[in-house]
Protein backbone atom coordinates (compact mmCIF):
# COMPACT_ATOMS: atom_id res chain seq x y z
CA UNK A 1 0.00 0.00 0.00
CA UNK A 2 1.37 3.45 -0.85
CA UNK A 3 0.92 6.47 1.40
CA UNK A 4 -1.12 8.33 -1.23
CA UNK A 5 -3.88 5.70 -1.25
CA UNK A 6 -7.34 6.93 -0.30
CA UNK A 7 -9.12 5.40 2.69
CA UNK A 8 -12.63 5.00 4.05
CA UNK A 9 -13.68 4.86 7.68
CA UNK A 10 -15.10 1.61 9.07
CA UNK A 11 -17.48 1.23 12.01
CA UNK A 12 -16.75 -1.07 14.95
CA UNK A 13 -19.89 -3.19 15.45
CA UNK A 14 -19.51 -3.28 19.26
CA UNK A 15 -19.05 0.44 19.79
CA UNK A 16 -20.73 2.00 16.77
CA UNK A 17 -17.65 4.20 16.36
CA UNK A 18 -15.58 4.83 13.26
CA UNK A 19 -12.23 3.49 14.42
CA UNK A 20 -10.50 2.05 11.35
CA UNK A 21 -9.27 3.54 8.06
CA UNK A 22 -9.59 1.04 5.23
CA UNK A 23 -7.28 1.47 2.23
CA UNK A 24 -9.14 1.82 -1.07
CA UNK A 25 -7.34 0.07 -3.92
CA UNK A 26 -8.01 1.86 -7.18
CA UNK A 27 -8.82 0.23 -10.51
CA UNK A 28 -5.22 0.76 -11.62
CA UNK A 29 -3.91 -0.77 -8.38
CA UNK A 30 -5.96 -3.87 -9.14
CA UNK A 31 -4.71 -4.03 -12.73
CA UNK A 32 -1.08 -3.84 -11.61
CA UNK A 33 -1.50 -6.47 -8.89
CA UNK A 34 -3.41 -8.83 -11.19
CA UNK A 35 -0.67 -8.63 -13.81
CA UNK A 36 2.01 -9.42 -11.23
CA UNK A 37 0.03 -12.38 -9.91
CA UNK A 38 -0.42 -13.81 -13.39
CA UNK A 39 3.31 -13.56 -14.04
CA UNK A 40 4.12 -15.30 -10.76
CA UNK A 41 1.51 -18.01 -11.38
CA UNK A 42 3.72 -19.56 -14.05
CA UNK A 43 6.39 -20.36 -11.46
CA UNK A 44 3.76 -21.42 -8.94
CA UNK A 45 2.44 -24.01 -11.41
CA UNK A 46 5.97 -25.14 -12.23
CA UNK A 47 6.61 -25.66 -8.52
CA UNK A 48 4.48 -28.80 -8.71
CA UNK A 49 1.72 -29.99 -6.43
CA UNK A 50 4.09 -31.15 -3.68
CA UNK A 51 5.68 -27.70 -3.54
CA UNK A 52 2.29 -26.00 -3.42
CA UNK A 53 1.17 -28.31 -0.65
CA UNK A 54 4.25 -27.44 1.38
CA UNK A 55 3.59 -23.72 0.94
CA UNK A 56 -0.02 -24.11 2.08
CA UNK A 57 1.03 -26.20 5.08
CA UNK A 58 3.47 -23.42 5.93
CA UNK A 59 0.58 -20.96 5.76
CA UNK A 60 -1.46 -23.11 8.16
CA UNK A 61 1.49 -23.21 10.58
CA UNK A 62 1.90 -19.44 10.36
CA UNK A 63 -1.81 -18.91 11.02
CA UNK A 64 -1.64 -21.17 14.07
CA UNK A 65 1.39 -19.28 15.36
CA UNK A 66 -0.26 -15.89 14.83
CA UNK A 67 -3.74 -17.00 15.83
CA UNK A 68 -4.13 -14.46 18.69
CA UNK A 69 -3.53 -11.56 16.28
CA UNK A 70 -5.96 -12.95 13.74
CA UNK A 71 -8.63 -13.52 16.37
CA UNK A 72 -8.17 -10.04 17.81
CA UNK A 73 -8.66 -8.47 14.38
CA UNK A 74 -11.72 -10.62 13.67
CA UNK A 75 -13.18 -9.64 17.05
CA UNK A 76 -12.92 -5.98 16.05
CA UNK A 77 -14.35 -6.80 12.62
CA UNK A 78 -17.38 -8.76 13.84
CA UNK A 79 -17.89 -8.01 17.55
CA UNK A 80 -17.83 -11.67 18.57
CA UNK A 81 -15.21 -13.79 20.35
CA UNK A 82 -15.89 -17.53 20.34
CA UNK A 83 -17.01 -17.56 16.71
CA UNK A 84 -13.85 -15.67 15.70
CA UNK A 85 -11.61 -18.20 17.38
CA UNK A 86 -13.56 -21.03 15.76
CA UNK A 87 -13.32 -19.27 12.39
CA UNK A 88 -9.52 -19.34 12.52
CA UNK A 89 -9.47 -22.98 13.64
CA UNK A 90 -11.86 -24.08 10.89
CA UNK A 91 -9.82 -22.24 8.26
CA UNK A 92 -6.60 -23.91 9.39
CA UNK A 93 -8.22 -27.36 9.41
CA UNK A 94 -9.58 -26.68 5.93
CA UNK A 95 -6.06 -26.05 4.66
CA UNK A 96 -4.86 -29.35 6.11
CA UNK A 97 -7.86 -31.18 4.63
CA UNK A 98 -7.28 -29.85 1.12
CA UNK A 99 -3.53 -30.55 1.29
CA UNK A 100 -4.34 -34.16 2.16
CA UNK A 101 -6.94 -34.61 -0.58
CA UNK A 102 -5.33 -32.66 -3.43
CA UNK A 103 -2.86 -35.31 -4.73
CA UNK A 104 -5.59 -37.82 -5.45
CA UNK A 105 -7.91 -35.25 -6.98
CA UNK A 106 -5.47 -33.43 -9.24
CA UNK A 107 -3.43 -36.33 -10.61
CA UNK A 108 -3.13 -36.61 -14.38
CA UNK A 109 -4.93 -39.75 -15.49
CA UNK A 110 -3.12 -42.76 -16.90
CA UNK A 111 -3.55 -43.18 -20.69
CA UNK A 112 -6.41 -45.42 -21.78
CA UNK A 113 -7.72 -46.82 -25.05
CA UNK A 114 -10.56 -45.08 -26.79
CA UNK A 115 -13.48 -46.91 -28.41
CA UNK A 116 -11.49 -46.65 -31.62
CA UNK A 117 -8.77 -49.22 -30.78
CA UNK A 118 -5.73 -47.39 -32.12
CA UNK A 119 -6.51 -44.11 -30.32
CA UNK A 120 -5.02 -43.46 -26.88
CA UNK A 121 -6.51 -40.86 -24.53
CA UNK A 122 -5.15 -39.02 -21.53
CA UNK A 123 -6.90 -36.43 -19.37
CA UNK A 124 -5.13 -33.45 -17.83
CA UNK A 125 -6.24 -30.54 -15.65
CA UNK A 126 -4.77 -27.07 -16.07
CA UNK A 127 -5.49 -24.19 -13.70
CA UNK A 128 -7.07 -20.86 -14.49
CA UNK A 129 -4.13 -18.44 -14.17
CA UNK A 130 -5.84 -16.00 -11.79
CA UNK A 131 -8.88 -16.72 -9.63
CA UNK A 132 -10.74 -13.83 -8.01
CA UNK A 133 -12.53 -14.15 -4.66
CA UNK A 134 -15.03 -11.56 -3.43
CA UNK A 135 -16.14 -12.42 0.09
CA UNK A 136 -18.80 -11.15 2.55
CA UNK A 137 -18.73 -9.75 6.07
CA UNK A 138 -20.23 -12.53 8.18
CA UNK A 139 -17.14 -14.80 8.23
CA UNK A 140 -14.40 -12.53 6.86
CA UNK A 141 -11.37 -14.83 7.05
CA UNK A 142 -13.06 -18.17 6.40
CA UNK A 143 -15.03 -17.03 3.36
CA UNK A 144 -12.01 -15.23 1.93
CA UNK A 145 -9.99 -18.45 2.00
CA UNK A 146 -12.57 -21.22 1.55
CA UNK A 147 -12.25 -20.96 -2.25
CA UNK A 148 -8.73 -19.54 -2.33
CA UNK A 149 -7.11 -22.61 -0.75
CA UNK A 150 -8.26 -25.21 -3.32
CA UNK A 151 -7.61 -22.73 -6.13
CA UNK A 152 -4.01 -22.26 -4.99
CA UNK A 153 -3.47 -26.00 -4.71
CA UNK A 154 -4.88 -26.46 -8.21
CA UNK A 155 -2.14 -24.11 -9.41
CA UNK A 156 -3.94 -20.77 -9.74
CA UNK A 157 -2.86 -17.44 -8.35
CA UNK A 158 -5.59 -15.80 -6.24
CA UNK A 159 -6.73 -12.21 -5.74
CA UNK A 160 -9.11 -11.62 -2.81
CA UNK A 161 -11.41 -8.66 -2.17
CA UNK A 162 -13.02 -9.01 1.28
CA UNK A 163 -16.01 -6.98 2.41
CA UNK A 164 -15.18 -3.38 3.22
CA UNK A 165 -17.21 -3.84 6.42
CA UNK A 166 -14.78 -6.40 7.86
CA UNK A 167 -11.26 -6.01 6.51
CA UNK A 168 -9.26 -5.41 9.68
CA UNK A 169 -8.05 -9.02 9.56
CA UNK A 170 -6.12 -8.27 6.35
CA UNK A 171 -3.27 -6.54 8.23
CA UNK A 172 -2.27 -9.47 10.48
CA UNK A 173 -2.95 -11.94 7.68
CA UNK A 174 -0.58 -10.11 5.33
CA UNK A 175 2.05 -10.06 8.05
CA UNK A 176 2.01 -13.83 8.47
CA UNK A 177 1.69 -14.37 4.72
CA UNK A 178 5.02 -12.56 4.26
CA UNK A 179 6.62 -15.48 6.11
CA UNK A 180 5.59 -17.82 3.27
CA UNK A 181 7.48 -16.29 0.30
CA UNK A 182 6.36 -18.74 -2.38
CA UNK A 183 2.70 -18.20 -1.49
CA UNK A 184 3.02 -14.47 -0.93
CA UNK A 185 3.86 -14.06 -4.63
CA UNK A 186 0.61 -15.63 -5.84
CA UNK A 187 -1.88 -14.63 -3.14
CA UNK A 188 -2.84 -11.00 -2.63
CA UNK A 189 -5.66 -9.04 -1.03
CA UNK A 190 -7.11 -5.74 -2.20
CA UNK A 191 -9.46 -3.79 0.04
CA UNK A 192 -12.16 -1.35 -0.88
CA UNK A 193 -15.80 -1.05 -1.84
CA UNK A 194 -17.71 -1.83 -5.02
CA UNK A 195 -15.25 -0.19 -7.41
CA UNK A 196 -12.43 -2.37 -6.12
CA UNK A 197 -14.57 -5.47 -6.52
CA UNK A 198 -15.42 -4.45 -10.08
CA UNK A 199 -11.70 -4.15 -10.76
CA UNK A 200 -11.19 -7.71 -9.57
CA UNK A 201 -13.93 -9.01 -11.88
CA UNK A 202 -12.36 -7.22 -14.85
CA UNK A 203 -8.90 -8.69 -14.32
CA UNK A 204 -9.28 -12.33 -13.26
CA UNK A 205 -9.85 -15.50 -15.27
CA UNK A 206 -12.44 -17.08 -12.94
CA UNK A 207 -14.44 -15.65 -10.05
CA UNK A 208 -15.90 -16.87 -6.76
CA UNK A 209 -18.44 -14.54 -5.15
CA UNK A 210 -20.27 -14.94 -1.85
CA UNK A 211 -22.93 -12.37 -1.00
CA UNK A 212 -26.45 -11.19 -1.64
CA UNK A 213 -28.66 -12.26 -4.53
CA UNK A 214 -28.95 -8.69 -5.82
CA UNK A 215 -25.20 -8.14 -6.00
CA UNK A 216 -24.56 -11.71 -7.14
CA UNK A 217 -26.81 -11.29 -10.16
CA UNK A 218 -24.84 -8.22 -11.21
CA UNK A 219 -21.58 -10.09 -10.68
CA UNK A 220 -22.86 -12.97 -12.79
CA UNK A 221 -23.74 -10.61 -15.65
CA UNK A 222 -20.32 -8.95 -15.50
CA UNK A 223 -18.57 -12.33 -15.62
CA UNK A 224 -20.76 -13.45 -18.52
CA UNK A 225 -19.75 -10.37 -20.48
CA UNK A 226 -16.08 -11.27 -19.92
CA UNK A 227 -16.76 -14.93 -20.75
CA UNK A 228 -15.24 -16.15 -17.49
CA UNK A 229 -16.79 -18.73 -15.14
CA UNK A 230 -18.58 -17.41 -12.06
CA UNK A 231 -19.25 -19.46 -8.95
CA UNK A 232 -21.92 -17.65 -6.96
CA UNK A 233 -22.85 -18.52 -3.36
CA UNK A 234 -25.76 -16.21 -2.65
CA UNK A 235 -28.51 -15.69 -0.12
CA UNK A 236 -30.81 -18.11 1.56
CA UNK A 237 -34.06 -18.22 3.49
CA UNK A 238 -33.60 -21.74 4.76
CA UNK A 239 -36.80 -23.45 5.94
CA UNK A 240 -37.12 -26.03 8.71
CA UNK A 241 -40.03 -28.47 8.59
CA UNK A 242 -41.11 -29.88 11.95
CA UNK A 243 -43.31 -32.76 10.85
CA UNK A 244 -46.31 -34.27 12.64
CA UNK A 245 -44.19 -36.99 14.26
CA UNK A 246 -41.11 -34.91 15.11
CA UNK A 247 -39.49 -34.94 18.55
CA UNK A 248 -40.38 -31.41 19.73
CA UNK A 249 -37.50 -31.19 22.20
CA UNK A 250 -34.93 -32.21 19.61
CA UNK A 251 -36.41 -29.88 17.01
CA UNK A 252 -36.52 -26.96 19.44
CA UNK A 253 -32.87 -27.42 20.43
CA UNK A 254 -31.74 -27.70 16.82
CA UNK A 255 -33.73 -24.72 15.59
CA UNK A 256 -32.58 -22.57 18.49
CA UNK A 257 -28.98 -23.20 17.47
CA UNK A 258 -29.57 -23.19 13.72
CA UNK A 259 -31.38 -19.86 13.73
CA UNK A 260 -29.42 -18.01 16.41
CA UNK A 261 -25.77 -19.09 15.91
CA UNK A 262 -23.57 -16.12 14.93
CA UNK A 263 -26.62 -13.97 15.76
CA UNK A 264 -28.35 -15.43 12.70
CA UNK A 265 -25.74 -13.92 10.38
CA UNK A 266 -25.08 -16.90 8.17
CA UNK A 267 -26.45 -17.79 4.74
CA UNK A 268 -27.21 -21.27 6.10
CA UNK A 269 -29.13 -20.04 9.13
CA UNK A 270 -32.62 -21.45 9.53
CA UNK A 271 -34.76 -18.39 8.84
CA UNK A 272 -38.30 -19.79 8.81
CA UNK A 273 -39.98 -22.78 10.42
CA UNK A 274 -43.14 -24.69 9.45
CA UNK A 275 -44.56 -26.71 12.33
CA UNK A 276 -47.40 -29.23 12.19
CA UNK A 277 -50.38 -28.14 14.27
CA UNK A 278 -50.41 -31.40 16.25
CA UNK A 279 -47.14 -30.56 18.00
CA UNK A 280 -47.04 -26.78 17.53
CA UNK A 281 -47.98 -25.83 21.10
CA UNK A 282 -45.41 -27.99 22.84
CA UNK A 283 -42.75 -27.19 20.24
CA UNK A 284 -43.26 -23.42 20.51
CA UNK A 285 -43.15 -23.56 24.30
CA UNK A 286 -39.81 -25.36 24.22
CA UNK A 287 -38.41 -23.17 21.44
CA UNK A 288 -39.30 -19.87 23.11
CA UNK A 289 -37.92 -21.11 26.41
CA UNK A 290 -34.55 -21.86 24.79
CA UNK A 291 -34.33 -18.75 22.60
CA UNK A 292 -35.40 -16.41 25.39
CA UNK A 293 -32.60 -17.79 27.59
CA UNK A 294 -29.93 -16.61 25.15
CA UNK A 295 -28.00 -13.49 26.11
CA UNK A 296 -26.02 -10.82 24.30
CA UNK A 297 -22.24 -10.85 24.56
CA UNK A 298 -22.38 -7.44 26.23
CA UNK A 299 -20.75 -5.97 28.23
CA UNK A 300 -18.43 -8.99 28.43
CA UNK A 301 -17.67 -10.30 24.94
CA UNK A 302 -16.80 -13.71 26.41
CA UNK A 303 -20.26 -14.13 27.96
CA UNK A 304 -23.57 -14.71 26.23
CA UNK A 305 -24.28 -16.20 22.83
CA UNK A 306 -25.59 -13.35 20.64
CA UNK A 307 -23.19 -10.80 19.17
CA UNK A 308 -23.99 -7.49 17.51
CA UNK A 309 -25.29 -6.94 14.00
CA UNK A 310 -21.98 -6.75 12.15
CA UNK A 311 -22.93 -4.46 9.26
CA UNK A 312 -24.34 -1.05 10.12
CA UNK A 313 -26.43 -1.10 6.91
CA UNK A 314 -28.04 -4.34 8.05
CA UNK A 315 -29.55 -2.68 11.14
CA UNK A 316 -32.12 -0.71 9.13
CA UNK A 317 -33.06 -3.85 7.15
CA UNK A 318 -33.69 -5.86 10.32
CA UNK A 319 -35.69 -3.08 11.95
CA UNK A 320 -37.81 -2.62 8.83
CA UNK A 321 -38.56 -6.35 8.61
CA UNK A 322 -39.58 -6.50 12.26
CA UNK A 323 -41.82 -3.44 11.92
CA UNK A 324 -43.41 -4.82 8.76
CA UNK A 325 -44.22 -8.07 10.58
CA UNK A 326 -45.73 -6.22 13.55
CA UNK A 327 -47.79 -3.96 11.29
CA UNK A 328 -49.21 -7.01 9.50
CA UNK A 329 -50.25 -8.81 12.66
CA UNK A 330 -47.33 -11.03 13.69
CA UNK A 331 -47.19 -12.11 17.34
CA UNK A 332 -43.85 -11.64 19.10
CA UNK A 333 -43.25 -14.52 21.50
CA UNK A 334 -39.85 -13.22 22.61
CA UNK A 335 -37.46 -10.47 21.55
CA UNK A 336 -38.77 -8.39 18.70
CA UNK A 337 -36.45 -5.39 18.84
CA UNK A 338 -32.98 -4.12 18.01
CA UNK A 339 -31.20 -2.82 21.09
CA UNK A 340 -28.42 -0.26 21.46
CA UNK A 341 -25.85 -1.60 23.88
CA UNK A 342 -22.72 0.49 24.31
CA UNK A 343 -23.09 1.88 20.80
CA UNK A 344 -23.42 -1.55 19.17
CA UNK A 345 -26.74 -2.71 17.75
CA UNK A 346 -27.96 -6.11 18.91
CA UNK A 347 -31.03 -7.97 17.70
CA UNK A 348 -32.85 -9.48 20.66
CA UNK A 349 -33.27 -13.25 20.08
CA UNK A 350 -36.72 -13.33 18.50
CA UNK A 351 -39.44 -15.87 17.79
CA UNK A 352 -42.59 -14.78 15.92
CA UNK A 353 -45.83 -16.55 15.07
CA UNK A 354 -48.97 -15.58 13.16
CA UNK A 355 -46.74 -14.74 10.24
CA UNK A 356 -47.84 -14.73 6.60
CA UNK A 357 -45.97 -15.18 3.29
CA UNK A 358 -46.39 -11.50 2.41
CA UNK A 359 -44.31 -10.40 5.40
CA UNK A 360 -40.75 -9.45 4.49
CA UNK A 361 -39.48 -11.35 7.50
CA UNK A 362 -40.85 -14.54 5.89
CA UNK A 363 -39.89 -13.87 2.27
CA UNK A 364 -36.62 -11.90 2.44
CA UNK A 365 -33.24 -12.92 3.82
CA UNK A 366 -32.91 -11.50 7.33
CA UNK A 367 -29.38 -12.10 8.70
CA UNK A 368 -30.37 -11.61 12.33
CA UNK A 369 -31.34 -13.63 15.41
CA UNK A 370 -34.95 -14.01 14.28
CA UNK A 371 -37.09 -17.08 13.58
CA UNK A 372 -40.64 -16.73 12.21
CA UNK A 373 -42.75 -19.84 12.83
CA UNK A 374 -45.78 -20.83 10.76
CA UNK A 375 -48.21 -23.44 12.10
CA UNK A 376 -49.46 -25.68 9.28
CA UNK A 377 -52.32 -28.13 8.93
CA UNK A 378 -50.23 -30.79 7.21
CA UNK A 379 -46.69 -31.71 6.23
CA UNK A 380 -47.76 -31.29 2.61
CA UNK A 381 -48.66 -27.67 3.31
CA UNK A 382 -45.28 -27.18 4.96
CA UNK A 383 -43.52 -28.49 1.84
CA UNK A 384 -45.51 -26.16 -0.42
CA UNK A 385 -44.78 -23.11 1.74
CA UNK A 386 -41.11 -24.02 2.07
CA UNK A 387 -40.78 -24.22 -1.71
CA UNK A 388 -42.64 -20.95 -2.25
CA UNK A 389 -39.41 -18.92 -2.28
CA UNK A 390 -36.84 -17.56 -4.70
CA UNK A 391 -34.17 -19.15 -2.50
CA UNK A 392 -32.99 -22.75 -2.48
CA UNK A 393 -29.79 -22.94 -0.47
CA UNK A 394 -30.52 -25.55 2.21
CA UNK A 395 -33.24 -26.76 4.56
CA UNK A 396 -33.96 -29.04 7.53
CA UNK A 397 -36.55 -31.74 8.22
CA UNK A 398 -37.50 -33.20 11.60
CA UNK A 399 -39.31 -36.53 11.91
CA UNK A 400 -38.76 -39.58 14.09
CA UNK A 401 -39.33 -41.73 10.99
CA UNK A 402 -36.09 -41.38 9.02
CA UNK A 403 -37.55 -42.81 5.81
CA UNK A 404 -40.43 -40.34 6.02
CA UNK A 405 -38.00 -37.48 6.70
CA UNK A 406 -36.01 -38.39 3.59
CA UNK A 407 -39.23 -38.55 1.57
CA UNK A 408 -40.11 -35.03 2.71
CA UNK A 409 -36.55 -33.84 2.10
CA UNK A 410 -36.64 -35.16 -1.47
CA UNK A 411 -39.53 -32.80 -2.24
CA UNK A 412 -37.76 -29.67 -1.02
CA UNK A 413 -36.20 -27.36 -3.61
CA UNK A 414 -32.86 -26.90 -1.89
CA UNK A 415 -29.30 -28.01 -2.47
CA UNK A 416 -28.85 -29.71 0.89
CA UNK A 417 -31.24 -30.89 3.59
CA UNK A 418 -30.26 -31.59 7.20
CA UNK A 419 -32.32 -34.38 8.77
CA UNK A 420 -33.04 -34.18 12.51
CA UNK A 421 -30.34 -31.55 12.86
CA UNK A 422 -29.72 -27.97 11.76
CA UNK A 423 -27.44 -26.29 9.21
CA UNK A 424 -25.19 -29.33 8.82
CA UNK A 425 -23.86 -28.05 5.51
CA UNK A 426 -21.98 -25.39 7.46
CA UNK A 427 -20.06 -28.16 9.25
CA UNK A 428 -19.90 -31.11 6.86
CA UNK A 429 -17.83 -30.75 3.69
CA UNK A 430 -17.72 -34.25 2.20
CA UNK A 431 -20.95 -34.15 0.19
CA UNK A 432 -21.34 -31.97 -2.87
CA UNK A 433 -24.32 -29.67 -3.00
CA UNK A 434 -25.37 -26.91 -5.33
CA UNK A 435 -27.60 -23.96 -4.68
CA UNK A 436 -31.07 -24.04 -6.20
CA UNK A 437 -32.97 -21.08 -7.68
CA UNK A 438 -31.43 -17.66 -6.93
CA UNK A 439 -29.31 -18.96 -4.06
CA UNK A 440 -26.36 -19.54 -6.34
CA UNK A 441 -24.83 -20.62 -9.60
CA UNK A 442 -22.01 -22.93 -10.62
CA UNK A 443 -20.28 -25.94 -9.16
CA UNK A 444 -20.38 -26.85 -5.49
CA UNK A 445 -17.74 -25.52 -3.09
CA UNK A 446 -18.46 -28.58 -0.94
CA UNK A 447 -17.13 -32.05 -1.62
CA UNK A 448 -13.73 -33.22 -2.76
CA UNK A 449 -14.48 -32.68 -6.45
CA UNK A 450 -15.04 -28.95 -5.87
CA UNK A 451 -11.32 -28.31 -6.41
CA UNK A 452 -11.89 -29.04 -10.09
CA UNK A 453 -13.78 -25.74 -10.40
CA UNK A 454 -10.38 -24.10 -10.72
CA UNK A 455 -9.12 -26.26 -13.55
CA UNK A 456 -9.78 -26.54 -17.26
CA UNK A 457 -9.92 -30.04 -18.66
CA UNK A 458 -7.45 -30.83 -21.39
CA UNK A 459 -7.39 -34.01 -23.47
CA UNK A 460 -4.40 -35.59 -25.21
CA UNK A 461 -5.56 -37.77 -28.12
CA UNK A 462 -2.85 -39.89 -29.75
CA UNK A 463 -2.84 -42.11 -32.78
CA UNK A 464 -0.73 -45.11 -31.75
CA UNK A 465 0.55 -45.77 -35.29
CA UNK A 466 -2.33 -47.07 -37.38
CA UNK A 467 -3.13 -45.25 -40.65
CA UNK A 468 -6.30 -43.26 -40.04
CA UNK A 469 -9.14 -44.72 -42.12
CA UNK A 470 -10.86 -41.35 -42.45
CA UNK A 471 -8.01 -39.59 -44.26
CA UNK A 472 -8.38 -38.70 -47.95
Amino acid sequence: MNNDMQTMVVINPRTGKEDFNLPLFSAQNVVDIAQQLKQQQIQWWALGLSGRIQALENLADAMAEHKPKLVAALVNDTGRASESELEVDVTISGIHRWCKQAPGLLAKSEPWAAEIPFIELQQDYLPYPLVGVISPWNFPLLLSLVDAIPALLAGSAVLIKPSEVTSRFVTPFNELLSNVPALHKVLDIVTGAGATGQGVIENVDSLCFTGSVATGRQVGKACAERFIPAFLELGGKDPALVCHDADPELAAKALCWGSMINAGQSCMSLERAYVHKDIAKVFLTKLVEKVDALAHNYPDIHQGQIGPIISAKQVAIVEAQLQDAKDKGATILCGGEVRNLGGGRYCAPTVLTDVTPDMRIVSDETFAAILPVTVVDSDEQAIALANDSEFGLSAAVFSQNVDYAKQVASQLEAGAVSINDASLTALIHEAEKQSFKYSGLGGSRMGAESIRRFTRKKAYIRNTGVPSPWWF
